[in-house]
C-alpha cells in the first residue's frame, strides 16, 4: 500500500524556481543535437543562491539567463555539469531572492505516491502526479540510471522541472519526457533523476567543478535494444566508435569476452574495461560476420566547450 506525497500548498515554493535560458555556440560539440537556443527550469537549493538544473541546458552554453518570479532577469554561470548522473549547477551573478528548496529523500517513495512538479510560474502551474514506476533507465547517449522515477501524467514542461513531497522536499529533477506503460495503457511520462544522486557528489561539484572521480570512457555512440540485441543506432563523427570504423546497424555481441544482451549490460561492461583512455574490444556483427573491433575510448568532457568565466 503507497503512502500519499501530497504538499499542501505546492504554489509556494514556485518562488523558488527560475525559468533558465541558455544561449549556446553554433560550433558547439553539443549544438546540433541540443540546439543553441535551450530553456527550461532551474531551482534553487543553496542559501547563497546556487541552482540545480538538468545538465544538458547548460552544456557548453556562452550565455545563462535566469528570470525569477517576478519577472526580474539576472545572468548566470555554468558552475558544473556531471554527466554520470546528469546534473547541472548554476552560479547566479545576483541574488534570486529565494528560499532554498531542501533535498528530500527519494529512498521511500513507492510506486504510486502522490507528488507536485512544479516549475516556473510562467512555464505552467504546478501539476499533481503519481509515481507510475521506479527503475533502472538506459539512455541511447551512454546514459544510465540505476533507478530512476517515472510519474504520470506528464508534465508539458519538465526539463529542469522540480519533484518535491509533501514535505517541500526536492525529489528528483527533470529529465525527459517518455512513454510509460501503466495498467495496460502506454500513456506520456516523465523521467525524474533522483536527487539522492546529488547528495554524495554536490560538495565536489561547488567547490571544483566535478567530481573526484575517474571519466568514463565514451564510445560516440547511440545504442539501440531490439530483441535481446544491442544495435548500434548510430555514431557520432570523429568519435571512437567512427574511427574504429563501427557503423550504424552492426550487432555488438560482446565486450571483451563477455556476453549482452541489453543497453544497460553493454554500458556496464564497458565502464567495467578502465576509465576514459582504455582500448575497449567489442565484437560486432555485420551482415552476418562477425569482427572483433577495438575502439580506444575517450572521456566526453574533452569535446565540451569550457564555460566562459564572468
Amino acid at each position: 500500500m503507497s503512502h500519499t506525497e501530497t504538499p499542501a500548498d505546492p504554489s509556494i515554493l514556485t518562488r523558488s524556481l527560475v525559468k533558465l535560458r541558455a544561449e549556446v555556440p553554433e560550433d558547439a560539440f553539443t549544438a546540433s543535437v541540443l540546439g543553441t537556443q535551450r530553456s527550461g527550469n532551474g531551482i534553487v537549493i543553496g542559501e547563497d543562491g546556487l541552482i540545480l538544473t538538468i545538465g544538458y541546458l547548460i552544456a557548453e552554453a556562452g550565455d545563462i539567463w535566469l528570470t525569477t518570479q517576478n519577472g526580474r532577469e539576472i545572468p548566470g554561470h555554468a558552475l558544473a555539469y556531471d554527466q554520470v548522473t546528469g546534473f547541472g549547477l548554476v552560479l547566479p551573478l545576483g541574488n534570486p531572492g529565494a528560499p532554498p528548496v531542501p533535498l528530500g529523500d527519494g529512498s521511500r517513495l513507492m510506486v504510486g505516491d502522490e507528488l507536485h512538479i512544479i516549475s516556473h510560474a510562467q512555464l505552467a502551474p504546478p501539476l499533481a502526479v503519481r509515481v507510475a514506476a521506479l527503475r533502472e533507465f538506459a539512455g541511447a547517449w551512454e546514459y544510465l540510471l540505476d533507478q530512476a522515477i517515472f510519474t504520470t501524467p506528464a508534465h508539458p514542461h519538465w526539463s529542469g522541472a522540480a519533484l518535491v513531497n509533501s514535505h517541500g522536499e526536492l525529489v528528483g529533477l527533470g529529465s525527459l519526457l517518455v512513454r510509460e506503460l501503466t495498467e495496460g495503457k502506454e500513456s506520456d511520462a516523465n523521467l525524474f533523476v533522483p536527487t539522492d544522486l546529488l547528495k554524495p557528489i554536490l560538495q565536489d561539484l561547488r567547490q571544483r567543478g566535478k567530481v573526484a572521480r575517474a571519466p568514463r570512457p565514451w564510445l560516440g555512440m547511440y545504442a539501440a535494444e531490439v530483441r535481446g540485441a544491442v544495435v548500434v543506432a548510430g555514431v557520432t563523427d570523429g568519435g571512437p566508435a567512427q574511427r574504429a570504423d563501427i557503423r550504424e546497424g552492426d550487432l555488438i555481441r560482446e565486450v571483451g569476452s563477455q556476453e549482452i544482451s541489453s543497453i544497460a549490460e553493454f554500458y556496464r561492461s564497458v565502464w567495467a574495461q578502465g576509465p576514459a583512455g582504455t582500448q575497449v574490444q567489442l565484437t560486432t556483427t555485420r551482415g552476418g560476420k562477425p569482427t572483433i573491433v577495438k575502439v580506444l575510448t575517450m572521456d566526453r568532457a574533452e569535446l565540451l566547450k569550457r564555460p566562459v568565466a564572468h
